[in-house]
């Protein structure tokens, strides 16, 4: 007798005799024109371990994507689908909305202990299992706390999809023909290694950058109301792999602290050892009032959850709620990653391994002037492909080149290599994978990289 697992894996292998073409055109026919990835990603997965992932047609590839950031142990770790399958044969209920159980009691004490202060200061909220959610409890919540309206946000950021998240979101594609995005949204220029947005760079740019955001609160005629909070990324993601300089950071922290304004900082992406540290504001040594946490929260499966100062803990009982705020399976998967991440000093190993990858992107970076900047924390990093013959702005940064961008990653993906674009024209090339990739895989990646490069006719001096 067929069993599911059987069924499930010979539709996999078999199904219109292994062809990827055929399985994306069907999905051409059954989906709506916002899908994304398959256009550039055009294949469809049978399989997945690690690192790697199998198509219905047997070839691998190195996923440096990992579901944008998602998988912070990788595909199918043993450790975590045997979490799924505890839960399964428990005898647990899948579905508890908010309701107690004895999983979700040891999930929460387990994420809060990885909070500042051990999580003392703090409680948690789950929302609905999107990181965008998440963001527009965490606005609501502000207004609530303080009894303003206002938003600061940051050029380059990116916070989600729905209405108020958008609304604070930095690219404007998404916006276009979006009528009535939520009011008083005010965004500041975000500090930026590579095209220092006031056009000064270096550590002159930063402090420029640091008077400027701190003028804007104080000034008392800026034309600007005082706001309820402020949203930020401390490792911009979407927007290019930019870090926050720890000083900038901290001087946000001092005014808004001064003022009243609560700090959201979204760790949906750069959350749980991704950039070295267990949260990416660790690096500049703050606190925030209210920290957004999804994606490897849930250790591959759907999770969001808020981090409250508990004296901004103003919700009255079900004014932010959603159907699957308690899942049960993500939050047996969730926990099962936080324990590896700590137990065995992931981030760590992360922050060493970054570095070392750095290293070698900049001596590629000598024979391949094409990659105009390296920047980014452990394992997010960003690549920026440039016209290095075309000239340089009075910074030194070439134009960005959006289109070989975009070539590299078809040549990468044909080489079996998974990359995102990301930043402005999508000129940047961005390293998400598996925070357990080993330094062989980075090796092949490499080793990839630099085919691909040579693919798109990009020749090495």
């Amino acid at each position: 007798m067929m069993t599911d697992k059987v069924r499930i894996d010979s539709f996999g292998a078999n199904a219109f005799n292994g062809n990827n073409d055929a399985f994306l055109a069907r999905q051409a026919e059954f989906e709506s024109n916002v899908r994304s990835y398959p256009r550039k990603l055009p294949l469809a997965i049978a399989k997945a371990h690690g690192v790697w992932i199998t198509d219905v047609e047997n070839k691998q590839y190195l996923d440096c994507l990992a579901g944008a950031g998602t998988l912070a142990l990788g595909h199918n770790h043993p450790d975590v689908l045997q979490s799924i399958q505890n839960v399964i044969t428990s005898g647990l209920p899948l579905h508890t909305l908010d309701l107690t159980t004895p999983l979700k009691d040891q999930f929460s004490e387990s994420l809060l202990s990885l909070l500042p202060g051990q999580g003392k200061d703090y409680c948690l909220q789950f929302t609905g299992p999107s990181g965008a959610d998440a963001v527009e409890a965490a606005l609501k919540l502000a207004k609530k706390a303080t009894g303003r309206s206002g938003v600061i946000s940051f050029s380059g950021g990116y916070h989600g999809m729905t209405h108020g998240a958008l609304s604070v979101t930095g690219n404007l594609a998404p916006k276009e023909a979006v009528d009535g995005m939520m009011p008083e949204v005010q965004f500041m220029p975000y500090p930026h290694q590579y095209r220092c947005p006031l056009g000064i760079g270096g550590e002159a740019g930063v402090k420029a950058l640091t008077y400027y955001f701190d003028n804007l609160i104080n000034d008392v005629e800026s034309g600007v109301r005082k706001p309820a909070a402020v949203i930020l990324e401390a490792v911009q993601g979407e927007g290019g792999v930019n870090p926050a300089p720890a000083e900038w950071l901290q001087r946000i922290r001092k005014v808004t602290q001064e003022h009243g304004i609560l700090l959201i900082l979204d760790e949906v992406q750069a959350g749980f050892a991704r950039t070295g540290k267990f949260f990416a504001f660790e690096h500049a040594g703050i606190e925030p009032d209210i920290i957004v946490m999804s994606k490897a929260v849930g250790g591959g499966l759907p999770l969001a959850v808020l981090g409250i100062k508990k004296q901004f803990d103003v919700w009255s009982p079900g004014h932010h709620t959603g159907t699957f705020r308690g899942n049960q399976l993500a939050m047996a998967t969730g926990l099962t990653t936080l324990k590896i991440l700590k137990e065995q000093d992931i981030a760590g190993k992360v922050a060493a391994q970054g570095e070392w990858l750095k290293q070698q992107l900049a001596a590629m970076q000598k024979r391949f002037p094409v990659i105009g900047h390296i920047r980014g924390l452990g394992m997010m990093i960003g690549i920026e492909i440039v016209k290095p013959n075309e000239a340089a702005d009075h910074m030194g940064s070439f134009p960005a080149d959006g289109e070989l961008s975009a070539l590299l990653q078809k040549k990468c993906f044909e080489a079996g290599l998974i990359l995102e674009r990301g930043g402005r024209h999508g000129a940047v090339l961005r390293l998400l994978p598996s925070l357990l990739i080993t330094k062989d895989e980075l090796a092949i990646f490499l080793d990839k990289f630099e085919q691909a490069l040579i693919g798109a006719g990009v020749k090495p001096v």
